[in-house]
Formats: structure tokens, sequence, C-alpha cells
């Protein structure tokens, strides 16, 4: 918000993290997000000053799904002009996103209710249809690199 002070609409450059968690049968947990309303996608969010983007994934996984993660493994960073986004109010942004795996976490699912409304695992071949499109690719990429597409 104090930035969007300072620079109104004009694009701005947001740095987050997501964990592709999979559980022993190679399922995907997934959160239907409360923004966009409906749409399902990874867990994580956007990077908080003096935080690593392995602090931020942690953070935001635990946040939105109640596990903590361990052991993770960086997939891929997502930057460019194709991850450009106009948010309802008009606030432009590009964001660059870094993707992590983990297989090794632990805890109960728990929905905080303000940015999850469901958190569930799915297999990558059931995977919802109302996802967000960069989470989408970042799935694909991971199921094409290890060997599962």
């Amino acid at each position: 918000n104090e930035i969007r002070k300072l620079v109104g609409h004009r694009p701005i450059l947001l740095t987050g993290a997501v964990v592709i968690i999979v559980d022993l049968a190679g399922h995907i947990l997934l959160q239907k997000r409360a923004y966009p309303k409906g749409t399902w996608g990874l867990p994580g969010g956007l990077m908080e000053l003096g935080e690593s983007t392995e602090q931020t994934a942690e953070r935001e996984v635990l946040e939105e799904t109640g596990l903590k993660v361990k052991k993770l493994r960086l997939l891929n960073v997502y930057s460019g002009a194709k991850h450009f986004s106009v948010a309802e109010n008009g606030d432009e942004f590009y964001i660059v996103t870094i993707a992590y795996l983990c297989k090794d976490y632990v805890g109960d699912i728990q929905i905080d209710g303000s940015e999850s409304v469901d958190v569930q695992f799915f297999s990558p071949d059931k995977l919802p249809e109302k996802m967000v499109g960069s989470h989408r690719e970042m799935i694909k990429d991971y199921l094409q690199n290890n060997g599962m597409t």
C-alpha cells in the first residue's frame, strides 16, 4: 500500500514463492483461493521485507495450509512479459515467482478461511479446471521434468 501511494497504478515488480507439495501417492496439494474467488492454485505468496524466498515459501504454506514444509528443492524461476497482471483496482505488476518442490512436510491440513477456502491433494491427471494459469504451467513443468507426462 505504501508503494502504491508513491507510484499509483503504474507497473511494479513483485517477488513471490510457491510450493509444489507432493504426497507419497504423487498427488499435488492445491488450495482453493479466496481471491480470485473459487480458483485453485499452489500454496504460496509474496515476499515480505527481509525474507528469503525459502522463508516466504515456508511462511505462506504454513499460513495457507497448516503444513510445515522441509527440504525445499528449487524447481524454476518464472518471470517476464507473460507474468504481467492487472488487479481489479487497476494496479499493474510483473510477478517473479520462485517455484519449489517439497515431498517432506509435517502437520495436519488446516484451512485459514481468509486466503484459503479449501485445501486438497489432487492426482496430476485430475487437476481442477479453474486454476491459476501460471501455477498450471509450473505443475506441467514439474511433471515433464520428472518423467511423469
